[in-house]
């Protein structure tokens, strides 16, 4: 029989386990797990087998009370031992239930230092992660705040920091709250230590405190990584992620201006556009010489416009002649790009024009349900693919690059946004609201998916609290394997698009 196949059986101790009230092996186990706790030193010490807390049910031994609410569990984190399974975890855990394929949450320390967030979202689902940007932190605690778990981190000198690792996961009354030990190996036994274990309340901090996470996303496995965590007290987010050329940083928009930050991450640090404040539209051109971007100020108004500087950074070069406009994309010879210009009160159309200068050419038109990040050229020149909400919902639509053969790819109804096709022209990603109107997509939850072109085949890839900001710009990773996207946190599903600096003359 598989781990996936068995049920949990309760081996309760006769009195409680320092905080907690019982002990179980999840699943199907070979081995049955042990937990040793030291009250002197408040230490529990846990033994466990299982195959894996991973797809969609889970092998381990976990020590557990019932709670109901928010909570932080905190503690120190030792895997004992040598040689074994480089994934061997030790986990903090919420659980909806003892099944094997129970919705839950956990942070996990594996056996060669990676700490992430993994989640199951509702019994039977298959089990996502977020991967810290940290290894093997001192001291690490699981968060629940509503529907969302959050992975907190702290260094030697003990103070917490989010680490950007956010999912949601429903739980329903009574759930089980603990600690974790899987071998990863059916036919091991694996050991750790678990030190100041603590189980508290969520801070009224935590309210005052804005979030947005930089990550990245590999298509294949699903698997998230955080590359940076921005915090603010005002809700002042960060915004339009996008690869440079050779796959190693990231740039994205904060604060009015574009900054850059390694994929495997560390401090970003500003590019020079001597510029006035930035919008989240811009992108790289394809041969990594110039950097596009939409701007107010530059010393030509106070309307957006857009220019290009070298993409190190330099002296802005006014591109349309007419504003509002809002950079979109590149042709792929680099020679054209495609932008928004605001044509009237609620009224925007699609463009394009040559980058040198030249006539501005009117594609498509339609009112300002066509945001920023709903344009963009296809690898091959063939299509340029926008939302459009003409069709009584917002979905993801293709026209040719003069305008002609206008069609409807998405048709489900759900509010699709921010449409960009992978550089081998395989996929197309898209952002789909969870739930709010067709033409609004502020803060809320929602889904990032990848169709596939061929056969109109599409799949979800994360879930995550965004918006429209999430990714307006070209997202993929120049070898089509990653996607790069905005979350945010501290917020819950219901408030309002966060505040952002706003010049005082746009386009109302």
């Amino acid at each position: 029989m598989s781990s996936g196949a068995g049920r949990a059986h309760a081996q309760v101790t006769p009195a409680p386990i320092g905080i907690f009230t019982g002990h179980t092996d999840i699943g199907t186990v070979l081995h049955p797990g042990s937990v040793q706790y030291d009250a002197a030193k408040q230490t529990y010490t846990i033994s466990g087998s299982g195959e894996n807390v991973w797809f969609a049910a889970d092998a381990f031994q976990f020590v557990w009370k019932k709670v109901e609410g928010d909570f932080t569990l905190t503690a120190d984190i030792s895997i004992l031992g040598q040689g074994g399974d480089p994934h061997r975890k030790a986990m903090l855990m919420a659980r909806q239930s003892l099944d094997p394929d129970s919705a839950y949450a956990d942070v996990a320390l594996h056996g060669v230092g990676l700490t992430s967030l993994q989640s199951r979202e509702a019994k039977g689902e298959v089990t996502h992660e977020v991967q810290a940007n940290v290894n093997a932190p001192r001291r690490v605690r699981l968060q629940k705040h509503g529907d969302e778990f959050s992975l907190w981190i702290a260094g030697e000198d003990g103070k917490f920091s989010f680490s950007g690792a956010a999912m949601r996961v429903p739980m329903k009354g009574e759930f089980y709250v603990g600690l974790g030990v899987c071998a990863h190996n059916k036919d091991a036994v694996e050991t750790a230590r678990f030190r100041n274990v603590a189980f508290g309340n969520v801070s009224s901090e935590r309210d005052a405190q804005f979030y947005t996470t930089l990550e990245t996303v590999d298509i294949a496995s699903t698997d998230r990584r955080v590359t940076y965590v921005s915090s603010s007290r005002n809700a002042e987010i960060i915004t339009a992620p996008n690869w440079t050329p050779d796959g190693g940083s990231l740039l994205f928009t904060y604060g009015g201006a574009i900054e850059r930050v390694p994929v495997s991450g560390g401090a970003p640090k500003v590019v020079d556009t001597e510029a006035g404040y930035v919008t989240d539209a811009h992108g790289i051109s394809p041969d990594g010489t110039m950097l596009a971007f939409s701007s107010y100020g530059c010393g030509f108004g106070d309307y957006s416009t857009i220019y290009v500087v070298p993409v190190g950074g330099g002296a802005p070069r006014r591109v349309t002649a007419k504003s509002p406009a809002f950079w979109q994309g590149w042709s792929p010879d680099g020679k054209t790009i495609v932008f928004l210009l605001t044509e009237g009160p609620d009224q925007i159309g699609i463009y394009t024009m040559p980058v040198a200068g030249g006539k501005e050419t009117r594609l498509a038109s339609g009112n300002t349900a066509m945001i920023s990040g709903s344009a963009g050229f296809s690898p091959d020149g063939k299509y340029i693919y926008f939302n459009s909400d003409r069709s009584g919902a917002m979905e993801v639509w293709r026209m040719r690059p003069d305008g002609s053969q206008q069609e409807q790819l998405t048709k489900d109804g759900a509010g699709n946004w921010c449409p960009h096709v992978s550089p081998d022209g395989r996929l197309l990603a898209l952002l789909t609201q969870e739930r709010r109107s067709a033409r609004d997509l502020g803060l809320a939850p929602v889904t990032l998916r990848v169709m596939t072109l061929a056969d109109g085949y599409v799949r979800v890839v994360a879930k995550f609290t965004g918006s429209n900001n999430s990714m307006p710009a070209p997202s993929w990773s120049p070898d089509s394997r990653r996607l790069a996207f905005m979350s945010y946190q501290g917020v819950g599903a219901d408030t309002e698009r966060p505040r952002m600096f706003v010049p005082k003359k746009i386009v109302k």
